[in-house]
Parts: C-alpha cells; sequence; structure tokens
C-alpha cells in the first residue's frame, strides 16, 4: 500500500513525518524521502525502518481526512535514481 505524507524532520536515526493513514505501531514501513524536490534534480532516498509512534494530530481533529504523526526508525536507506 503506498500513502503519502509530509516529512517534519529527520535524522541518522528516524523520521517524523504526517500521513492521513495511521500504521500499526511496530511494523515495518518503506518510505522514500525526495531532496531538493524543487530543485534541478530531485534525489530519492529509498528508507526502510519500523514505526515507533504514531499519534493523531490535535489540530487536524477538525480536517477530513484526519492527519496522524508518525515517527520511524531509519535503519537502512539507499539512494534512488532515476533511469
Amino acid at each position: 500500500m503506498t500513502v503519502s505524507g509530509f516529512t517534519q524532520n529527520i535524522s541518522s536515526s528516524g523520521v517524523l513525518f504526517t500521513t492521513e493513514r495511521e500504521p500499526d505501531l511496530g511494523t515495518p514501513i518503506e518510505y522514500i524521502i525526495t531532496l531538493n524536490h524543487e530543485g534541478p534534480q530531485a534525489v530519492n532516498l529509498r528508507c526502510v525502518g519500523k514505526v515507533l509512534r504514531s499519534a493523531l494530530v490535535k489540530e487536524a481533529l477538525e480536517e477530513r481526512p484526519p492527519a496522524y504523526q508518525i515517527a520511524a526508525t531509519l535503519e537502512r536507506y539507499e539512494f534512488v535514481r532515476d533511469h
């Protein structure tokens, strides 16, 4: 299943992002982070980790669909090149 989201914070050990779907805690997750999105050439990182926590964003209670803030580990990554 593919779900779009927005990265809020990233470090060498994990990522915090917002998405419309709440994942199960502890499950493996694969995500792609696009760097230099508006530059001449975007760089994609394919990351693999595990969902640590999830919370409904309070400001999103009025919005439809709801938004969830997800924290996940960053266990390994690779650069993905466009062909």
